[in-house]
């Protein structure tokens, strides 16, 4: 749109079944949008407008809310759907509050999807080799990339707070500074945004796959959650004392509860499940822990003031209005309910049956399909659209043969 039309205050429409379409561009059967397709209404939010500072000329973006022509919030939007979410929280005096680590990878151009990613050529001629996690150096070339990428965070008020090299070959984690859960998935969906942009102009890629490559470790966006009173500001996971209470367990039992049914909210594509299959690093259950990364819910070591729960399934892949809006909905159907969470477990554990997850997208689609916890919580034109997006998908991914396929298979008898 011109920025003459947008200060005007034009009103921009777009067709309902655009929410629904797929990664490969294909729309699910009208009926998961309505038959007659009509138009929703993209409401800017005056806190999110933004001008793109990596843009060699002036543009702007705006992040919009999508809504019926009668106002109200569209069922099919994620964003919307995350806004109804912190409004039953406030219904019951209570504010969340998340912060997401987004752990991503930097490579080379891949103009060749059969081949595997690359890192970039490093200042001495090579490439990383993996055996770069945590550290300083700057051979990598990569330092005019990440100064522009902080320099953009700031000229579009991202605040940060660690930025680091994580364990697989030139992959990277940012964490984000805790906050409104809304404003924090505007914040997620921007920096990755940014990040893509950015690194276009310096002749790199970057890549949020859950699993880009083989035999290393994956990227994810770990969600922290906690809940404060609305009032008093006050974390309503912690007592007077200073130890847990009874919100913070009920906060857990909900989480566990719909784990198995939301996966394919946290873990969205078949790559998905190539990082969840190694679960040390990425924990494909819903046991909890003190501070072990070996738990699906991990309660990090800290002050009794910031006792929070730590979401470990959700994927760099994940929507963040989506995965945020899943988690806390999970948490507060505990509160609501007064679920007891099982029994914490520590140091190395075997995983109970009926803490276990999905581990293919097609098994975690099936779960949420039949899921009336899902529905209850957003809705069944949401639910039952969005599965239908994702089997399209899934259908596209089973049309191709893989090279794994081709070399191991053709032999056989």
């Amino acid at each position: 749109m011109t920025s003459e039309g947008f200060l005007e205050g034009r009103r921009l429409q777009l067709a309902r079944g655009v929410l629904l379409q797929c990664i490969m561009g294909g729309y699910p059967a009208a009926k998961f949008y309505g038959g007659d397709d009509g138009d929703l209404a993209l409401v800017a939010d005056p806190d999110q407008i933004h001008r793109l500072p990596w843009s060699a000329e002036p543009r702007a973006l705006a992040i919009c809310d999508a809504d019926e022509l009668d106002g109200s919030g569209s069922g099919l939007s994620t964003r919307v759907q995350l806004k109804k979410v912190i409004a039953r929280y406030a219904a019951r005096g209570l504010s969340p509050v998340v912060a997401t680590e987004l752990e991503f990878f930097v490579f080379a151009p891949n103009t060749d999807p059969t081949q595997p990613f690359k890192p970039p050529l490093g200042l001495d001629g090579r490439r990383e080799d993996g055996h770069s996690a945590f550290s300083i150096s700057s051979n990598n070339g990569l330092r005019p990339f990440f100064s522009e990428v902080y320099k953009c965070m700031a000229a579009l008020g991202l605040p940060r707070d660690t930025f680091m090299h994580e364990m697989g070959v030139s992959q990277f984690e940012i964490n984000l500074l805790h906050g409104d859960p809304l404003l924090l998935a505007d914040q997620t969906f921007l920096f990755k945004h940014l990040l893509k942009e950015v690194a276009l102009k310096h002749g790199l890629t970057v890549v949020c796959m859950a699993k880009p490559l083989a035999h290393t470790p994956g990227s994810s966006m770990h969600i922290h959650q906690s809940v404060v009173d609305a009032r008093t500001g006050q974390n309503v996971f912690s007592d007077a004392e200073g130890e847990a209470t009874a919100v913070f367990r009920h906060f857990i039992g909900g989480q566990q509860a719909a784990m198995a049914d939301f996966t394919a909210l946290f873990a969205p594509n078949v790559n998905s499940y190539h990082r969840l299959c190694h679960p040390f690093a990425s924990p494909n259950n819903a046991c909890w822990s003190h501070d072990n990364r070996a738990a699906g819910l991990r309660i990090p070591a800290s002050a009794p003031a910031a006792r929070r729960v730590e979401n470990r399934l959700p994927g760099a892949d994940a929507n963040p209005y989506l995965a945020i809006a899943a988690s806390l909905a999970a948490g507060l159907h505990g509160i609501e309910r007064e679920l007891e969470p099982s029994e914490q477990l520590q140091g190395e554990f075997e995983v109970p049956d009926n803490l276990s997850l999905p581990c293919t997208l097609h098994a975690a689609l099936e779960r949420l399909k039949r899921s009336q916890l899902a529905k209850e919580l957003f809705g069944s034109e949401f639910i039952e659209g969005y599965v239908a997006s994702k089997t399209l998908e899934l259908t596209s991914f089973f049309d191709e043969i893989t090279p794994w396929e081709r070399r191991v298979l053709a032999a056989q008898a």
